[in-house]
């Protein structure tokens, strides 16, 4: 999907790869072996389906910048190619120059999957005229009344969401998140791998087209 000056492609589950000036990866996982190599990856938690040794082997290079949670780092610090490491947890920024990254809480407010004194995250990623927020594994959780404000006139905002239930949102919880965040457009992530359907994926776009919210489901790549 081309938006602005960025194109964003769905890696499938909760993997994204975002390419600008930069080639940055989020969370992949069962990706293809032809994928460019990364500047960036970000990595919003150290669970097997978010934080695979495999899969980022796959893109890593000399030089390859790496921000994870404090769960993920021993898996990380095991690459034997000179990367660039940094720990993150909520409500920091880092300034990468034409990309600048923060970080937001991501939580379970009534499981125990991804309890909130864990710090894990998702992030925002802004580049050029393109806001993007990856929600990571979370609930609706008060935090996200912050992001209102990336919806501007001269940015576009795109918020991936997981729609998949059980470990994190359900369809329509993902919907009252959209609601919240009111995004410019709104995608369902955390589908078709691990947990949830291309049908939970339908019901988000439906429930968000009913609150006027612009949402999109890419297909895999």
């Amino acid at each position: 999907m081309k938006i602005g000056e960025v194109d964003l492609h769905w890696l499938g589950h909760s993997g994204f790869l975002i390419q600008n000036s930069k080639i940055i990866y989020i969370d992949p996982f069962k990706i293809r072996e032809d994928l460019p190599k990364a500047d960036l990856i970000l990595i919003t938690h150290g669970h097997y389906d978010h934080c695979s040794f495999e899969d980022i082997g796959k893109i890593v290079k000399e030089g390859t910048k790496i921000i994870m949670t404090a769960d993920s780092q021993s898996k990380i610090a095991r690459f034997q190619v000179p990367i660039r490491m940094e720990v993150v947890s909520p409500n920091q920024e880092v300034d990468l120059g034409t990309v600048k990254v923060s970080t937001i809480p991501a939580y379970n407010i009534d499981k125990t999957f991804h309890t909130k004194e864990e710090d894990l995250v998702g992030y925002i990623v802004k580049t050029n005229d393109v806001i993007i927020y990856h929600a990571g594994d979370t609930d609706v959780i008060p935090e996200m009344q912050k992001l209102t404000g990336y919806n501007q006139p001269d940015k576009k905002f795109v918020a991936l969401l997981p729609v998949g239930g059980r470990f994190t949102m359900s369809a329509e919880e993902a919907a009252e998140a959209a609601k919240i965040i009111k995004p410019g457009i709104a995608i369902p992530m955390h589908w078709g791998t691990v947990v949830g359907t291309e049908k939970d994926a339908e019901e988000f776009k439906e429930l968000c087209s009913q609150e006027g919210i612009t949402a999109e489901i890419l297909k895999r790549e």
